[in-house]
């Protein structure tokens, strides 16, 4: 598997992979494959987790679960939903990594799971994934200056994942080191807002997506994995290097090298940082703003297939649990 990350700049806002194929833009924020990119420690190689990933003691008396639920949590009076998939080969009794996958603006949490085909690598890898749904229409997410409705009404977001993480932990035998989020568009911005936000974080994966909180208060050091491509005309990438500064920057990351480079795509891993929280940046050479790897999103320009962004995510996430301070 090639474990890359790209670095994606979304001037606004989120993706419609399921129905339209187009995207609203209204929040404007004012080759040959080399080695695999370096993310700490190799995963097993068969990308499962690894086997000393969480106390089965925490998972005494859980119970076997459906392996497709759509759940709700009243967060603040407000109903929310999430569709939660768990893996035929989930064990009740050992801990199990999660990975919220997180739609963008003007899409839904079936259009996620259909552009990213996260529902098969779960399968293969064995982690718990959900998709979650956005609270307003149209749909979006408060991740800091984008997007509308929800950073108009003030939609508590960052409250909602922090229920649904607490469910998932009181439902499913949930590996508390290993919680990822990753996401188009305003997903990936979510993504962001949720490192600067909360503590149970392990990793990021925004995938057109900016970091767009302010302020950014990180309880603990990063790892991220961004991707983005130089012509997309929604997530501009002259607004990806401030979100990769600060990750870096907030990792006290000390090197810079090109790991991979592949056709139209090219990864450089920030490295020696704190706690091997590396920070890579995948570019797509003339990328659009679209999942690399994935679903095609009609009239938003190239969509290079030279990485597979939900692979590289993946092998990434399993390569960083969560570091402590």
């Amino acid at each position: 598997m090639l474990r890359l990350v790209v670095g994606v700049v979304i001037v606004l806002a989120a993706c419609d992979s399921s129905s339209s194929g187009t995207e609203d833009a209204d929040d404007t924020p004012s080759g040959d494959a080399t080695d695999d990119v370096p993310a700490g420690d190799d995963p097993p190689a068969d990308g499962a987790p690894p086997s000393d990933a969480g106390p089965a003691a925490t998972c005494a008396g859980k119970s076997a679960q459906p392996l497709d639920a759509e759940w709700t949590i009243t967060v603040g009076g407000v109903t929310r939903r999430a569709n939660v998939h768990v893996p035929a080969s989930y064990d009740p009794g050992t801990a199990t990594p999660v990975v919220l996958n997180i739609h963008g603006r003007t899409d839904n949490a079936a259009g996620q799971a259909n552009l990213s085909h996260a529902i098969a690598k779960s399968d293969a890898e064995g982690f718990i994934l959900v998709h979650s749904m956005s609270a307003t229409t149209p749909t979006s997410w408060n991740s800091g200056t984008c997007c509308s409705p929800a950073n108009s009404l003030g939609v508590d977001d960052v409250g909602f994942f922090d229920a649904l993480v607490d469910q998932l932990k009181t439902d499913l035998c949930v590996d508390h080191d290993r919680i990822y989020a990753m996401g188009m568009s305003n997903g990936g911005y979510m993504s962001h807002t949720l490192a600067c936000s909360v503590d149970w974080i392990a990793a990021i994966g925004p995938v057109a997506g900016l970091l767009l909180q302010s302020p950014c208060n990180p309880t603990h050091p990063i790892p991220a994995m961004l991707v983005n491509g130089t012509s997309d005309q929604l997530s501009q990438y002259a607004f990806v290097p401030p979100g990769v500064a600060f990750w870096t920057d907030h990792n006290q990351c000390t090197t810079e090298t090109e790991t991979f480079r592949q056709g139209d795509v090219a990864c450089v891993t920030h490295g020696g940082c704190t706690g091997g929280a590396d920070v890579v940046l995948c570019t797509v050479d003339g990328g659009g703003h679209q999942w690399p790897g994935g679903e095609e999103l009609p009239f938003l320009g190239h969509k290079s297939d030279n990485l597979i962004t939900t692979d590289a995510l993946w092998d990434f996430f399993a390569a960083h649990p969560r570091i402590d301070n």
